[in-house]
């Protein structure tokens, strides 16, 4: 009776909180343990704050203009990612890298100013594993270094790709993670389920038998956020896909990567042939390198690639942020972990996708565009 005749009050001040989802749970915990007074004591704290102008909180306004809040739930319509009202939706941002190799960059300070900075309306949290620390080696560090940026998408009001960063099949410990994921976090549109990165020497049957598998773990949760699929190959057999795709699920998408200095123009019009059979695609990563991560930056055939996912309406996430010496790494060694990236801190992989989210997820006016 008490909790239920403050959720006016509560509901008023948490309209002008950021963080509802920790206020919330500091709520729960103070009536379990103080009761009534105490609780009354930190909701006014809260009003007061809030009126303040504290840099802590949000205005209703700024809440409204995320892109979570305009676009709501993601759903599937034919082959095309599409909000909550039916409206095609493409979605731009960057994957961070492994976990387990770059955990410094798995915070809070890093995704602010990726989506304030970069305007990313998504960004993917890479969860390793393989290489030394890795998941199934350190659960405990991985859910320490992935929740954080899970957390805050969804405190700051975009998509977030929760990327189960593999190669080889591990059909036992995606289980169990994704349902561990989708009972956290099932309820907030914001979450994206990428359920296998990169397949890489497996038959589509294979793929597909895990792929269904998993998703059936998820959808006992979560019935109807949108699921990521992988195919062999580092997710390019996507014409195997289109000859036997996933049935009787709603809400998935088929991921196809892509390293442009590598990858010409077959890889495109094989994801053209795809999505003209009826698959819907989304990029999951993509880099301007070599498809080994290094090489030369192929500026020009990046480009590109833009102006063909642009012209589709696919959405694209780009490989990484990261400070490793290679091509495809965004940041130098001596960048702030928490974001805060000058120009002179941005590698030319991270010029160049900086430049190129900027120029398609914002107007002139500041306004997303997605």
């Amino acid at each position: 009776m008490i909790q239920y005749k403050l959720d006016p009050i509560f509901n008023s001040i948490c309209s002008k909180i950021k963080n509802k989802r920790k206020f919330n749970h500091l709520i729960f915990i103070v009536m379990k343990s103080n009761g009534l007074i105490y609780t009354l004591l930190l909701l006014l704290s809260a009003v007061i704050s809030c009126g303040s102008g504290q840099k802590a909180y949000n205005t209703g306004e700024e809440a409204d203009s995320s892109v979570v809040a305009r676009n709501g739930h993601l759903q599937v319509i034919g082959t095309q990612l599409s909000n909550e009202k039916g409206e095609p939706l493409v979605l731009r941002g960057a994957s961070l890298g492994w976990h387990n190799l770059w955990p410094r960059f798995y915070n809070e300070g890093a995704v602010k100013w990726l989506k304030e900075d970069w305007k990313c309306t998504v960004v993917r949290a890479a969860m390793g594993l393989e290489i030394e620390d890795n998941y199934r080696e350190n659960p405990e560090f991985a859910l320490q270094c992935i929740t954080p940026v899970i957390e805050a998408a969804i405190d700051n009001g975009i998509y977030v790709i929760i990327d189960f960063h593999a190669h080889k099949k591990y059909t036992k410990e995606a289980k169990a993670f994704f349902a561990e994921m989708a009972g956290k976090y099932g309820e907030y549109s914001n979450v994206i389920y990428e359920i296998w990165n990169e397949p890489d020497y497996f038959e589509w049957e294979e793929v597909k038998a895990y792929s269904e598998e998993v998703i059936e773990v998820i959808r006992a949760i979560d019935p109807d956020n949108i699921i990521l699929v992988g195919s062999p190959h580092w997710d390019q057999d996507l014409h195997l896909v289109a000859a036997d795709p996933i049935q009787n699920v709603s809400n998935i998408m088929y991921t196809m990567h892509f390293y442009a200095a590598t990858h010409e123009s077959w890889l495109r019009e094989r994801t053209d042939a795809a999505i003209a059979a009826g698959i819907p695609i989304f990029v999951s990563e993509c880099g301007g390198s070599e498809a080994n991560g290094d090489g030369r930056l192929g500026v020009e055939e990046w480009n590109t690639y833009v102006d063909w996912m642009e012209s589709r309406k696919i959405s694209w996430v780009a490989w990484s942020v990261s400070d490793k010496n290679e091509t495809c790494s965004m940041l130098l060694p001596r960048a702030s972990a928490e974001g805060k990236w000058t120009e002179d801190l941005l590698k030319p992989w991270g010029k160049l996708t900086r430049n190129s989210l900027r120029s398609h997820n914002e107007s002139p006016s500041g306004a997303y565009t997605p």
